[in-house]
Formats: C-alpha cells, sequence, structure tokens
C-alpha cells in the first residue's frame, strides 16, 4: 500500500517496506538518474515505487544514507558472488545488515544471478547510463570493459565517445594482450568505489507529488504516457497533481513573448520545424508571431516540404526545445503562466 501523505517515515532502514527503500533510493540519486532506473522497470514495479515516491515527506539524511548504503553493500556482495566468493559476500551481507534472515534471503537472490562474466555489474546496463558512467575514465579502462562487453553493446559506447577518444580507445583494444584477473579486479573496485561515491549523498531531501514530476518531465513520452495511464486507474487524482507540475511541449504556449523570443534564439530553425510537426495550431500560432514574416514563413515551407517523419523524432526534437525553455525559466529568462511567473508583476 502506498505510504500517505505526511505519514512519518519509521526510524531505521530494517523497518522499512522495500517499495520505500527503493521510492528513497531513486530520490537520494536525482531526477535525472531516477528516469533512467524507471525506464527498466516493469510496468507494475513503476506504478509501485511512483505511487510511494510521490506520497513521502521528508527523508532525513541519515535514513537516506542507511537506505543508499544498504544498497551499495548488496550490490558489492553481489560482485564478489559474481566472482565466485559466495562466503565473502554472505560475510558483507551480515555485517552491513542487522536482519539475518533478509540477508540470507538476498544472498539466495544473489546466487541464482552470478554470472561469472568480468564487468557484469556494467553489463546489465543501458548503453546511454553505460556511457555516462565511464566516458571519463582513462581510454586504457574503457578499452578493457569494451573487451568484456557485447559486441553491439560496445559499438554503442565507442559510438558516443568523443572523436580523439574514440581512436585512443580502439588503439588500445587492438593492441590489447590478455589481462590478469588481478588487474581485472582491481579496474572492478575501481569502479565500483566510484559508483558509491555518486551514490553517497548524506543532505536531506523530500519526495512528494513535485519529484515525481521532475523525474517524469525526464524520462521519454512512452515511459511517461505508460506510467501516467498505470497511474490513472490507480489514483486519477494524484495523475491530475502530477500533470499540474509537469511541462511539455504543448505547455509553451504559456510562455511569455519575450521568453518565447528568447528560446528561438537558441533553436536551430530546422529542430524548430521538426518540433512544430504535431504541434497544435494554437502553439504554432504563438510561435510565428514572435519571429519574423520571413522567418515564419520560412519554418512553415521547411515543414511542408519535409515529408513523413518519425514519431520518436518529433518527440526528441520537442523535448530538446523544453529542455532549452526549462533552463531559462531556471535563470530568469522565461516566465510560465501559472507557474509562478503570472504573479510577478513588473513595474
Amino acid at each position: 500500500m502506498p505510504r500517505k501523505p505526511g505519514e512519518k517515515l519509521p526510524a531505521t532502514v530494517g523497518d522499512l517496506e522495500g517499495v520505500t527503500k527503493a521510492a528513497i533510493l531513486l530520490l537520494a540519486v536525482g531526477p535525472e538518474k531516477a528516469s533512467s532506473v524507471l525506464k527498466n522497470l516493469e510496468p507494475a514495479a513503476v506504478e509501485e515505487v511512483t505511487r510511494e515516491l510521490a506520497s513521502l515527506g521528508r527523508v532525513p539524511g541519515t535514513l537516506q544514507s542507511e537506505v543508499v548504503e544498504e544498497f551499495y553493500h548488496i550490490t558489492v556482495a553481489n560482485q564478489y558472488a559474481n566472482e565466485g566468493s559466495l562466503d565473502y559476500a554472505k560475510k558483507i551481507l551480515l555485517d552491513s545488515m542487522t536482519d539475518s534472515k533478509a540477508a540470507e534471503r538476498m544472498l539466495n537472490q544473489i546466487q541464482t544471478q552470478v554470472q561469472k562474466t568480468p564487468f557484469a555489474f556494467l553489463q546489465r546496463a543501458e548503453s546511454d547510463n553505460l556511457l555516462t558512467f565511464i566516458q571519463e575514465e582513462h581510454p586504457q579502462t574503457i578499452a578493457l570493459i569494451m573487451c568484456h562487453l557485447p559486441h553491439h553493446k560496445a559499438s554503442e559506447i565507442i559510438a558516443g565517445l568523443p572523436m580523439q577518444k574514440q581512436i585512443e580507445v580502439i588503439k588500445r583494444v587492438a593492441n590489447m594482450e590478455q589481462t590478469s584477473p588481478e588487474v581485472i579486479k582491481e579496474v572492478e573496485r575501481g569502479l565500483e568505489s566510484r559508483l558509491s561515491s555518486m551514490l553517497m549523498q548524506s543532505m536531506e531531501k523530500a519526495g512528494g507529488v513535485p519529484t515525481v514530476a521532475e523525474i517524469l518531465n525526464l524520462v521519454d513520452r512512452s515511459t511517461e504516457k505508460s506510467i501516467m495511464d498505470g497511474l490513472e486507474g490507480e489514483d486519477p487524482d494524484l495523475v491530475e497533481q502530477i500533470r499540474r507540475l509537469m511541462f511539455v511541449f504543448e505547455d509553451i504556449k504559456k510562455v511569455n513573448d519575450k521568453g518565447i523570443q528568447a528560446v528561438l534564439k537558441e533553436v536551430d530553425n530546422s529542430e524548430l520545424a521538426l518540433a512544430l510537426k504535431t504541434a497544435s495550431e494554437e502553439l504554432k500560432n504563438k510561435i510565428f508571431k514572435n519571429m519574423s514574416e520571413r522567418a515564419a514563413q520560412l519554418i512553415k515551407e521547411d515543414m511542408q516540404y519535409m515529408g513523413p517523419v518519425r514519431v520518436s523524432d518529433v518527440e526528441q526534437a520537442q523535448q530538446r526545445v523544453v529542455d532549452i525553455v526549462r533552463r531559462l525559466e531556471e535563470s530568469g529568462d522565461v516566465v510560465i503562466e501559472g507557474r509562478g511567473g503570472d504573479a510577478e508583476q513588473l513595474v
């Protein structure tokens, strides 16, 4: 059952339900990483954890740290289990958890998922997330990781690297000889340490509907729709609260004229034409009236002669424009009706 708004959280991590721990963990890693996590969950799990996240109040820093630490220890235990050190994995879990029976259950789950392949914990990551995680590493480290990834995933990683680093990594892959298990384990430990540093945040945060709205603003459109449709049947009032706080492409018609002009300075005409392909007439008119007649005519011609385009390409272009609007709103260059700006009159 989702937590009631305002209901006090238990004082210790051992008293938390699993779904509450998951919600707190999403809160700890921030909206961008949380949105990536949600995209990889089953729809039922997404609905459950989203409802829990929406009902979270203030989460004390100590409790948040305990949840993240437990997650980290289980991740580390899973690594050792992958390496065949099940006894050591068991010791880690027993040392890090007060509930020995829960630790045993987790160890049993880990045992069923054991993979002996090096960098197994990275192989399960989505390519975009993996690229973000390793792209700042030394080319030799990236090369070592790529040698232990499936070819299709390695090709996606290399395509996402800057040109100079692509060359450096490919050269090292081509010249790489057999690497000792000790070196591989050392690299794995270093990556895991960096992962733990990224997750360990001690400051207090609060969940609630605003957090859910911020996360859903960052997921792709199909994931957003799936989550909202799932929640609609369970809690339509919650869906309405979330929608009121979300900002989507059509909401650009609520931006003040000066803000529209600021946005247009940062958007390429071809991308704007693509983004407007499925826009309402009201939004198109709002955009066109804030540019010169000649510029508006060029955009209309681009749209007319563009031909059929993929919906996903249109949505990506729209999301890039939305990202610009959100950034300019944060800097005060854009005022959006209904989001506090209409109440701030200039004299």
